[in-house]
């Protein structure tokens, strides 16, 4: 069997990455952050390029691909740190009118938890009192419903929901992994470049590790739609997302905790996703009940 992504595959990562170094690069995250509105001109422009309606048969008016692809389309959201409730209105697509085309937003609740509740057109699940509470990510408001909490009712995860925010993880961990190399090789230290030092290697090892082993496990869980795979994938990306982002700032000394820095934005929506979509706790519990 080959594990490698085909070609088709592989056009269609450049193809999104290309799009979002367009649409959301580092001064428009920038500017995000200073004003968190979400921009509807470029939620459009996602739902022109077929971002929602990857999944949606040809027939349908979607791109007609499957799973595999969506999680690599949201390696790439993940990537870039792209705001917004871009998993609830992909899952949307086909079933809410407007969602596909990127014309209408939707989000949902999960966890007790609403992301971007007042930018949303159509919220799915039981919002019933939600009142806003403090994010610590700046880029993801969040509204809490009283009383909710893990597992159970409308707002229960599906496995495209939490696979496809595992996706995310990974592509923020591999973000942080990329940014500790490449500030590893040009920062200097008594006279070499810290990326020579054994303990900065060591760090960016173990960020590529838990990377990779991700990767692996959400691209693997994405072909089966395996329930337990899909718990296991969004418990190693969740890892991998948050801890790569620690390291990352120790890499950077001092300054990785600068607001200038992007490290921190990273660390910050990693600790958001590990508590949406199936939490550790969840995970672990759907898995070991797998085994």
């Amino acid at each position: 069997m080959d594990f490698r992504l085909t070609e088709d595959q592989r056009a269609l990562r450049r193809g999104v990455r290309e799009l979002l170094a367009r649409l959301f690069d580092r001064e428009a995250l920038r500017a995000a952050v200073d004003s968190p509105d979400l921009d509807r001109k470029r939620w459009r422009e996602l739902g022109a390029a077929g971002f929602f309606a990857l999944r949606l048969p040809e027939a349908d008016g979607g791109v007609g691909l499957g799973l595999p692809e969506a999680v690599l389309v949201f390696e790439e959201a993940g990537r870039v740190l792209l705001p917004g409730p871009l998993v609830a209105t992909h899952a949307a697509a086909g079933s809410v009118p407007g969602a596909a085309e990127g014309t209408v937003v939707v989000t949902g609740a999960s966890e007790g938890l609403v992301p971007w509740l007042d930018a949303a057109d159509v919220v799915r699940g039981d919002v019933t009192g939600a009142v806003p509470v403090r994010s610590v990510d700046p880029l993801t408001p969040l509204h809490r419903v009283p009383g909710a909490g893990g597992g159970g009712g409308a707002g229960s995860p599906g496995a495209v929901e939490v696979l496809l925010t595992a996706a995310e993880q990974v592509g923020s961990a591999g973000a942080t992994t990329g940014a500790a190399v490449s500030h590893a090789r040009q920062r200097e230290q008594f006279g070499r470049a810290i990326g020579g030092f054994q303990a900065v290697k060591h760090l960016c090892a173990g960020m590529l590790v838990r990377t990779e082993l991700a990767r692996a496990a959400v691209y693997a869980a994405a072909v089966t739609g395996d329930p337990v795979e899909i718990a296991g994938a969004k418990l190693l990306a969740d890892r991998a997302a948050v801890e790569n982002a620690r390291d990352c700032l120790q890499v950077h000394g001092g300054m990785g905790f600068t607001w200038e820095a992007d490290v921190h934005l990273h660390l910050k929506r990693a600790w958001v996703r590990a508590e949406l979509w199936m939490p550790a706790a969840r995970a672990e519990e759907e898995a070991a009940a797998g085994l």
